[in-house]
């Protein structure tokens, strides 16, 4: 039973179309999302990124196609940035509180992201990196078995960025959870992330990121830029990382199927 349920995927969408006033957004999106397995979502401005997202976690539904839930899917959620009133008194442990979670499960969520000495800390005198971590640890708090990340590293330093996405591959691996993550940062992403899929109202292509990066389709949006970039992920995983990202024994990765076009 186990092993069926970490190949079942967490959630699928069949054929979903959506549109607004009169405008296609998104045509034809069949996708699964797979515990265990990190997704990133790429493509331009107003290529239906935020809309999929939306589809994913509910919040809206679409005009024809399947959305398919497994029985026991929790997600946890992380959006691009939140706006808090400077002049609200609000510490980052009682942020996390809004939740309606208790105290220990806010300690325990920002140890597990590295932040567990800022619990008595302002939310707004946070740093950049160190709001996104208490954003992440919010997301985490009810043990998701899915993670959906928008822009994670938004408005975090290159140094962050790289630890930041090295956490969320040992969150993946912990608490043995898909991630669909929406991201622009191309040249790091590649090497943080088992699937890419490129969305441009449809899906150009997806599979692995050295093989989109090679894709035609991919190339007409973005250009070479991150051929670079691919020469990180060439080890194609053949190991597993700890919750900081450290290289540790484990069995090899397997990866999804190779880039597919509509």
């Amino acid at each position: 039973m186990k092993g069926d349920m970490i190949t079942s995927p967490l959630i699928t969408l069949n054929g979903v179309n959506k549109a607004f006033q009169g405008q296609d957004v998104l045509q034809n999106i069949s996708l699964k999302l797979n515990q265990g397995e990190i997704t990133t979502l790429i493509g331009p401005n107003g290529a239906g990124k935020s809309t999929l997202v939306r589809i994913v976690l509910g919040l809206i539904e679409p005009d024809s196609g399947s959305v398919v839930p497994r029985a026991d899917l929790r997600i946890g959620y992380m959006p691009q940035k939140i706006s808090i009133d400077p002049t609200l008194p609000i510490s980052t442990c009682r942020f996390l509180r809004l939740a309606n979670t208790s105290h220990e499960a806010c300690h325990e969520a920002l140890a597990t992201v590295g932040i567990s000495h800022l619990v008595a800390t302002p939310i707004q005198k946070l740093s950049g990196g160190e709001l996104q971590r208490a954003l992440l640890a919010r997301a985490i708090l009810r043990k998701p078995n899915l993670l959906v990340l928008d822009e994670p590293v938004q408005g975090v330093d290159v140094n962050g960025q790289n630890s930041l996405y090295k956490m969320i591959g040992g969150l993946s691996k912990s608490l043995n959870c898909a991630v669909l993550m929406v991201s622009h940062d191309l040249h790091i992403v590649m090497s943080a992330t088992d699937q890419v899929i490129c969305l441009n109202h449809h899906i150009c292509c997806s599979g692995r990121p050295d093989q989109v990066t090679q894709d035609p389709a991919y190339l007409d949006i973005f250009g070479q830029s991150t051929d670079k970039a691919t020469a990180i992920y060439a080890h194609h995983h053949d190991h597993n990382h700890s919750l900081d990202g450290e290289v540790v024994a484990g069995e090899g990765h397997q990866h999804g199927e190779g880039c597919q076009h509509d």
